[in-house]
């Protein structure tokens, strides 16, 4: 390692001095301990008048449900903590879906597709960060113009229709779709994410390269934080995340449907937010976000118990994000008191 390496690596890690390795995993759990909480008090509510929703197959299917929001969520982690946004994952989301379908249905074997579509996510990620700088535009607006891009592309390949005709003997779909161990494999594929990239947050030179550029980025750009590279890394991430989610919806519904993963940006982005990573930028928490996911499917699913009608639908789950949000915030700000 060179000293402008070192360097660079003494920076990524100013936001972390005078902390110590054993304080780490305890402030990850206060961090993360309101949005545990009130998803477990969500949990509650619902299953105390409505014993049903505690049944184990309802919860692993409640789970399920919020498994692709929260793949989107555990990438777009990273982009929030460094101040940047991604709004293009409902887009990236659908034409991955797409991709996969067409490469399996042309005869490419349902296995060997997956590296493709986990490529192309990346490559879509890459791609708005690359227009981010050489425009030197926000990446809000950038991603908002791609989202519209991707799924118009998806829409085009698809010609507007499902994809079908699937062969789903083959494995991919009755291991990659089914249920190991009792377990959705979306699950098991979800919880191997998380644990990845909550290393990489907390751990990573990466990781603290993104929470020092979200924190002050004219001082991680004067320090000589590669801040481009790094803007590069966290979108690629995102779309990888996002293709993950694909690969995994394409195994599970066994047909390529364009027009799924509509508002899903804007779920994943509320996710991070319940889950304690600031708009601001500067931190963010991987196990926070899938917790801000899990609760806004147990809000989906609670709402079919209690009857809410349809038309309520939006309105209930927007109030809860907003009690949620201010339940986790009052929590952190009592332990801050506290310290």
């Amino acid at each position: 390692m060179t000293e402008t390496e070192r360097a660079v690596d003494d920076a990524s890690r100013t936001p972390e001095k005078g902390r110590t390795r054993r304080s780490m995993p305890r402030r990850l759990v206060r961090d993360e301990l309101g949005v545990l909480l009130v998803l477990g008090l969500l949990i509650a509510t619902i299953g105390i008048p409505y014993p049903d929703f505690l049944d184990t197959d309802n919860l692993l299917s409640t789970a399920h449900n919020s498994v692709y929001i929260s793949l989107m969520a555990c990438g777009m982690v990273f982009a929030l903590a460094m101040r940047e946004v991604d709004l293009s994952v409902g887009g990236t989301y659908a034409m991955c879906l797409v991709v996969g379908a067409l490469l399996v249905r042309e005869g490419m074997p349902p296995w060997p597709a997956v590296p493709v579509v986990l490529l192309t996510g990346i490559v879509l990620g890459v791609f708005n960060a690359l227009v981010t700088t050489l425009l030197a535009l926000p990446s809000f607006i950038v991603t908002l113009g791609t989202l519209m891009l991707y799924r118009g592309v998806g829409l085009a390949l698809a010609d507007g229709k499902q994809i079908t005709d699937l062969p789903l003997d083959d494995s991919f779909f009755t291991f990659a779709g089914g249920d190991p161990g009792g377990v959705p494999f979306a699950l098991w594929v979800l919880l191997t994410v998380v644990a990845v990239l909550a290393v990489v947050l907390a751990r990573t030179r990466f990781g603290a390269r993104v929470r020092a550029i979200g924190s002050n980025p004219d001082a991680a750009a004067f320090s000589g934080i590669p801040v481009v590279r790094t803007r590069i890394q966290a979108l690629a991430l995102s779309g990888f995340t996002t293709a993950c989610a694909a690969t995994l919806a394409l195994a599970f519904y066994g047909a390529g449907d364009p027009t799924l993963g509509q508002g899903y940006e804007l779920q994943a982005i509320a996710a991070c937010i319940i889950g304690g990573t600031p708009l601001a930028g500067g931190r963010g928490s991987v196990v926070g976000a899938v917790a801000g996911a899990m609760i806004l499917s147990v809000v989906a699913a609670g709402l079919v118990f209690f009857e809410v009608p349809i038309n309520w639908t939006s309105f209930a789950t927007g109030g809860v994000i907003l009690l949620a949000v201010a339940a986790d915030s009052a929590l952190r700000r009592t332990g801050r008191r506290r310290e």
